[in-house]
């Protein structure tokens, strides 16, 4: 079988934010949008947000095993946030299918310059106190859960992403559980935005199934070598996510400014 263009473009979108994923642990779904749409060619920016989610859901379940069987999930935590968040994730992706392809685009760009900021400049957060939800902590804890997982869920519906980035911080502003177990926790809720969504975009018939399955094996294999380097270079985590952060910044503006050309054509 002959390999086209779009094939060959789409396995390697998805070793490069399986890579990512893999070194960081998040931001690596927020390529998944403008590789499928400025490097495949996926016309409507609609069908490759929906394409998209669906590779970044599968993508998060199978990064959750390890890190479950390792004991790095709170699933009480998890269950409530990725829960609330999924009726954010509805509403999101909802609202995300009839907004304007081209402006959800510049909109888009826009979050990734968000997103590059957060990454440059959040340090990450010393070990705390374990955390668990219990009936006793349960009046304070679980209406933070509700609030941010619901506002998670609904900006990651809304732009098609995993939205893992902004899952950590909110559970960690949540809970004040380690870090460690902030970012197994919030494969659970990825996983569950990134199904909703694509869920969602499928009843509209806006996902193109061939190239999500091919990001998707691009994905396990760019998250085989991440992984792997991370471990090698874990002393220099922080250098490497300001490193992503310049990267994801300068996608960003390259998105604005091609969605700015397409607003004025």
């Amino acid at each position: 079988m002959v390999l086209s263009f779009i094939d060959v473009a789409s396995v390697i979108s998805g070793v490069i934010v399986g890579f990512v994923l893999g070194l960081i642990g998040g931001g690596g779904s927020v390529f998944a949008t403008p590789l499928l749409v400025y490097f495949v060619g996926v016309s409507d920016p609609h069908i490759a947000i929906g394409t998209g989610a669906a590779a970044v859901a599968v993508n998060a379940l199978v990064n959750l095993v390890p890190r479950a069987r390792a004991g790095q999930v709170k699933w009480r935590c998890a269950a409530v946030f990725a829960a609330a968040g999924f009726f954010g994730s509805v509403a999101g992706s909802t609202l995300g299918k009839v907004f304007d392809g081209q402006k959800l685009l510049l909109l888009f760009g826009i979050v990734m310059l968000v997103i590059a900021a957060q990454m440059g400049l959040t340090k990450g957060a010393p070990l705390e106190k374990d955390v668990r939800l219990t009936s006793e902590n349960a009046r304070k804890m679980a209406p933070l859960l509700i609030s941010f997982g619901f506002g998670v869920g609904a900006l990651a519906g809304f732009f098609g992403i995993g939205g893992g980035f902004l899952a950590v911080p909110g559970i960690l502003a949540a809970t004040g559980m380690p870090m460690i177990y902030a970012v197994g926790s919030s494969l659970v809720s990825v996983a569950v935005f990134g199904a909703t969504t694509a869920v969602n975009y499928m009843i509209s018939g806006l996902i193109d199934w061939r190239i999500s399955a091919l990001v998707l094996l691009g994905g396990a294999i760019g998250g085989l070598f991440g992984g792997a380097l991370a471990t090698r270079l874990a002393g220099h985590k922080q250098a490497l996510r300001q490193i992503f952060a310049v990267m994801i910044a300068g996608v960003g503006f390259y998105v604005i400014y091609r969605g700015v050309l397409a607003l004025m054509a």
